[in-house]
């Protein structure tokens, strides 16, 4: 797993105990989603890691995400994260582990890369995403 690193006065600089940390909201989050009916399984952690990768999110049309999700991948911003970050990224994994296909057609629209951002967050998955959030809190 790939690790930013902070300054050593940081408690996450660490790269054992920033794992652990990133596997225990990994865990925490999956708890939480797993009390929701939203699929016939349950979110498969199988394969899943949250990687802090602060380079992607210089990319212009990411610039404005904390975290991006794939199939197998939580990209997270910043190494210090919050556990409702992680539960909304987690429940775009659950999506892609479902419905992968009518996932990504979702989003390959111009209005999830526009500033005006009311198509991409009024984006089915996106509203079960801060649902999941909600629901869980």
């Amino acid at each position: 797993m790939h690790v930013h690193q902070h300054r050593r006065s940081d408690p996450h600089s660490d790269p054992a105990h920033h794992f652990r940390f990133l596997s225990s909201q990994l865990e925490r989050a999956k708890a939480r989603l797993d009390r929701l009916d939203f699929y016939p399984e349950p979110v498969d952690l199988r394969g899943v890691r949250v990687v802090v990768a602060p380079w992607l999110f210089h990319v212009p049309g990411i610039r404005r995400f904390r975290g991006y999700a794939t199939r197998h991948l939580i990209l997270l911003r910043r190494a210090r994260v919050d556990e409702d970050l992680v539960v909304h990224e987690l429940c775009h994994v659950w999506q892609l582990q479902h419905e992968p296909l009518a996932v990504w057609l979702s989003y390959a629209r111009p209005s999830t890369f526009s500033r005006d951002r009311s198509g991409y967050r009024a984006n089915r998955y996106e509203v079960e995403a801060r649902r999941a959030v909600e629901l869980t809190n």
